[in-house]
This record gives C-alpha cells, structure tokens and sequence, in this order.
C-alpha cells in the first residue's frame, strides 16, 4: 500500500494580515505560527505520513491554509474556486503538486467551493453550502470526483469543519449550534460545550485524533470514545480563524 501524503505550507511573511475578527488577531506571531506548524508536520511524519513541503507564500496571508485550494477523492483533486477574491492564487502551487500524483480540474465561474466545507466520509462527502462554498462548486465537485454529496446549508457560517468534523467509526465531534442537524442523526456524536467549540475542528490519521491543546473536557470526551489523543498547540491559526484540518491536505 502507498504510504499516505499530506502537503502543507508553511505560514508566510503576510500571515499576521489573515483574513479573520479574532480579537486577539492583532498578536498574531509568525515566528510562533511557524514553530507551531513545524511541530504539526513532525506529527503527520510521526503517525506515518509523507510531508510534501510547498514552497512558502509570503505575498498570500492565508496560503498556509492549504486545504481550501483543493478537495481530493479517490485518485482525483477538484482544485477549487475562492470564496474570497484576495485567496485566489493560492491554488496554483497546490494544483502545480498533485499534478504529480492525482488527475486534477478546476472549478470554474460561478463555482465558489473550499475545502474547508468538506467532510470526507467512506462512500460519500459531506459539503456545506456556506459564506464560501455554493451550490455550484458543489455540483462541479461531485461530477469531476464520481462522488455523491450530501449538501448541509448554513449561509451564516464560513466553513463546515469548523462546527462538526468526523473521527472514524461513525463518530462525529460537533459544537452544540449542530446537534440537533436532523442529519447526525445516523452518527454517534460527541459534543462539545461553548466554551470549547474551537475543539470541534479535529484531525483524525488511523486512530488517533490529533486537537487542539487547551480544551481538557473535549480531549477526555474524545479518549474515552476509544481513540488516541495528540493535542497541539494552535493559538495562532485560531487567531486567524484556520485550524488543524487547515494546514494539510491528505490523499
């Protein structure tokens, strides 16, 4: 079996002017965001992936966040259309790397659709149609991937992930603004309190969960629902509103 790939970028110098409301947004550390996201490829490598290193964006803010230019299935990658003007360009470099491995096509006007809305599950995918995904991008995506796609609307938010994301075994982690979502309903679901919602944005590689550090009721709920925990530390992607599921792209 091929080993697994994660491609990432490191944060670059425009980093600290990410599009993001955080209020701690105007702290934000490149130095500290790079240290951080050097000990998160040294995880992936741990757990037994292959890093492919894109070379630094020092003009883009948010190009560290690599999993919005692309959203990959099966042996195919549907490079994907901005939500935001100013993200475009992002993509090229990422599309330019799985050239080498994946059959790849854009989504094109007046698809809008990011990773980040993408929750990938065995047979099907999940998409929120959100501030930066449409029904369009969707519909691209699910012809190019060969994939059906279960379409959760929510105009009011940015991205999917950042509210519910899927473990394996039929677990999913959601904030509470989801747990009623009539859809879980098939899901053994684990909640997390307000007070940790940025916990519900989570990485899972076999079975172990990878979290944010600082949420110790989340990271016990994910424990005792049978999984390996490795918690890192995130505080300056939160500032610029990215996570972990943010920074890779695994295929």
């Amino acid at each position: 079996m091929r080993q697994r790939l994660a491609l990432v970028r490191e944060p670059g110098a425009a980093f600290p002017r990410c599009i993001t409301s955080h209020p701690l947004r105007n702290s934000i550390s490149v130095s500290l965001a790079r240290t951080q996201h050097q000990n998160y490829c040294k995880t992936l490598v741990e757990l037994g992936l292959e890093v492919i290193y894109l070379p630094r964006d020092d003009e883009r803010p948010d190009s560290c966040f690599v999993e919005d230019n692309a959203v990959i299935h099966d042996k195919k990658a549907l490079i994907t259309r901005m939500g935001v003007l100013n993200r475009r360009g992002e993509e090229l470099a990422v599309e330019e790397a799985l050239n080498d491995y994946l059959k790849t096509k854009r989504a094109i006007s007046p698809a809008t659709i990011e990773g980040g809305d993408v929750i990938h599950l065995t047979d099907y995918l999940i998409c929120g149609v959100t501030q930066r995904t449409n029904t369009a991008g969707i519909s691209q995506m699910e012809k190019w991937l060969d994939v059906s796609v279960e379409k959760w609307p929510d105009p009011n938010i940015i991205h999917l992930k950042s509210y519910v994301t899927y473990l394996e075994n039929n677990v999913m982690i959601a904030t509470e603004k989801f747990i009623t979502n009539p859809r879980l309903k098939d899901f053994n679901i684990l909640v997390v309190e307000s007070d940790e919602s940025y916990a519900a944005n989570t990485l899972t590689i076999d079975n172990t969960v990878l979290m944010p550090k600082g949420f110790p009721k989340a990271q016990m709920m994910i424990h005792n629902a049978g999984f390996e925990v490795i918690s890192l530390e995130m505080s300056e992607f939160q500032k610029c509103e990215g996570a972990l599921t943010c920074l890779s792209l695994i295929f």
